[in-house]
């Protein structure tokens, strides 16, 4: 049986260059890979002012549609909101979803930000708003710093559409890094955006790592054997 092919979507102020030790490590195993970088996030330079949350859900139906095979997508923190859309619009495309510390999202993840962009804010902000740090070495927070692009506030404000029951039966993986499983599965039960879906999918495993809320930088060769296991799961 021939793996899944995989399709790695980073979450907020990151590129496709944030999924680059995941990738090798897969690639290293045989595995199809490819990550990509959402609209507005192509560089500092991007116009981000017309940028939507269709915009991005788009852009990930398009990876999985080129793929030419039911894929494996692996989204990232804020990017659970495009990539359960996807699997919405194409789920016959979709093999198997792995939200990376994400989940799917149902509802605009933050609906009364306002501007045009969002900016990556400190890290002693991050800490102070619950984010996961650990594992994070003073060069990957250096490197995330410098090549970080500000997000699309439209992508945060707007609520992606679902309309086909059909994505509820697509096999879904949650890998818990921040935060243990349980507590993610209590933040589904008291009804926050960011993880309504859980209720309503009929497939769910949750798998915990430990480790930042960036574990394709904090341990990215254990991450790797989650996805490549997927794959190879959900393969034909």
């Amino acid at each position: 049986m021939t793996a899944a092919p995989v399709i790695l979507v980073p979450g907020s102020w990151l590129g496709a260059w944030a999924w680059d030790e995941v990738a090798t490590q897969l690639r290293s195993a045989g595995h199809q890979v490819t990550a990509i970088t959402l609209p507005g996030l192509e560089s500092p330079d991007a116009d981000r002012s017309a940028i939507t949350m269709d915009d991005h859900v788009e852009a990930v139906c398009a990876a999985v549609r080129e793929a030419g095979r039911p894929v494996v997508l692996a989204v990232h923190s804020s990017s659970g909101a495009p990539g359960y859309a996807a699997s919405d619009r194409v789920p016959e495309l979709v093999a198997a979803m792995v939200y990376v510390d994400s989940a799917p999202a149902k509802g605009a993840l933050d609906p009364s930000f306002e501007g045009v962009e969002h900016a990556l804010p400190s890290f002693e902000a991050l800490r102070e708003d619950g984010e996961n740090l650990d594992g994070l070495t003073e060069e990957q927070l250096a490197r995330f710093r410098e090549r970080a692009v500000p997000q699309p506030a439209c992508t945060l404000r707007e609520a992606a559409e679902l309309g086909n029951d059909a994505r509820l039966d697509v096999p879904s993986v949650v890998v818990c890094t921040g935060f243990p499983s349980e507590r993610v599965k209590g933040a589904a039960e008291e009804g926050y955006a960011w993880v309504a879906g859980l209720r309503e999918l009929r497939q769910v495993t949750y798998v915990d790592l430990p480790t930042s809320h960036w574990p394709m930088w904090s341990r990215p060769q254990e991450l790797a054997a989650i996805i490549g296991d997927v794959a190879k799961g959900h393969g034909a």
